[in-house]
């Protein structure tokens, strides 16, 4: 972020009471995001591994707990709705156990659900082994969505966005946004802004996008090995040309994040001091927190500083997981005080 920027920011939340705090955040939540994208079940086993197995040269788990979450867009769901905004999936699911877990999931989770169940497949499914919380193996069971399936999703999607102020589309690389560019096409005839956190190389379906959110690796699939802080400029607003993109919003890890825009100069939010537990899902919280943001009318600079807090709060637990409200308010104040 250009110091200025950051300054003036800095002295507004230094000014802040909790009741100004809490007002921001009542902002965030008048966002009415709709998700759509690959939905999947995240499933962990935990337990002890306390021996080696006589069968082969690997360690035995004691299973001791099982959880179940949703993943994929479904996250990024759970992440709008964690911070009290309103939120529609929509994704395509299986006809089987895992599917209908993830409509509970869903729904207990206040999220609106608008699942297309498809007969043809099984639920993308990721189940993670787990002991003395670090990940020994994870085990991955999907497969493409249907035609039919895809063309129902369509359907709903144009009457579904016109309640909405915005559209996140969360690309797993699963099957769920082949019709990406249909998708795309219908937002900007309802004048919706899309959001999207990219999967693989071919940038050229996200044409038209109001903003992208790659990490370095995904954003270096794309534009090549990144040599520096103007390399990394440049060949950011190349791809903004190139793709007709308002925005691109690169996640650093450590150094924070940065977003470019063709009209405007780079905002950079450095990355604050935290104990990393587990990165995975931090980009669904990113892309959550910056939709919603933008969506009620908040400053960009805002919007990435409450995203990279509420990123800060999320890595520093285990899993795909979200910040609750109160978590953001803290994390945020004591970002800016610190």
């Amino acid at each position: 972020m250009e110091s200025a920027d950051r300054n003036h920011i800095e002295n507004q939340v230094e000014s802040m009471n909790e009741n100004r705090i809490e007002s921001l955040l009542e902002n965030l939540a008048s966002a009415r995001i709709l998700v759509v994208g690959d939905v999947m079940l995240d499933q962990y086993w935990i337990g002890d591994a306390k021996r080696i197995s006589p069968e082969a040269p690997v360690p035995v788990i004691a299973v001791q707990e099982e959880e179940e979450r949703i993943g994929g867009a479904g996250n990024v769901a759970r992440n709008i709705t964690a911070l009290d905004g309103v939120c529609t999936l929509l994704g395509i699911v299986g006809q089987d156990q895992a599917g209908r877990s993830c409509e509970k999931i869903a729904s207990d989770a206040n999220i609106n659900t608008a699942l297309e169940y498809d007969g043809t497949i099984k639920t993308t499914v990721k189940l993670r082994v787990i002991s003395k919380n670090q990940q020994l193996l994870r085990l991955d069971f999907e497969n493409s969505p249907s035609a039919k399936a895809l063309a129902a999703i369509l359907d709903q999607y144009r009457h579904l966005i016109k309640r909405h102020d915005a559209v996140i589309l969360s690309d797993y690389g699963k099957g769920g946004l082949a019709q990406i560019e249909s998708l795309i096409e219908v937002a900007k005839e309802n004048g919706k802004p899309v959001f999207i956190d990219p999967k693989g190389s071919d940038y050229s379906v996200y044409r038209g996008a109001a903003m992208i959110t790659p990490n370095l690796v995904e954003f270096e699939s794309v534009a090549g090995v990144v040599q520096g802080e103007q390399d990394l400029e440049t060949k950011a607003n190349s791809l903004i040309k190139q793709y007709d993109l308002n925005q691109l919003l690169v996640t650093l890890s450590d150094q924070g994040m940065k977003l470019f825009d063709a009209k405007t100069e780079a905002i950079h939010v450095p990355a604050r001091s935290r104990e990393v537990y587990d990165v995975s899902g931090a980009g669904d919280t990113v892309i959550a927190v910056m939709a919603m943001a933008l969506s009620a009318g908040l400053p960009h600079a805002v919007g990435m500083e409450l995203a990279n807090s509420a990123a800060g709060v999320v890595i520093s637990k285990l899993g795909a997981a979200t910040a609750s409200r109160h978590e953001l308010s803290a994390a945020f104040t004591k970002d800016y005080r610190s």
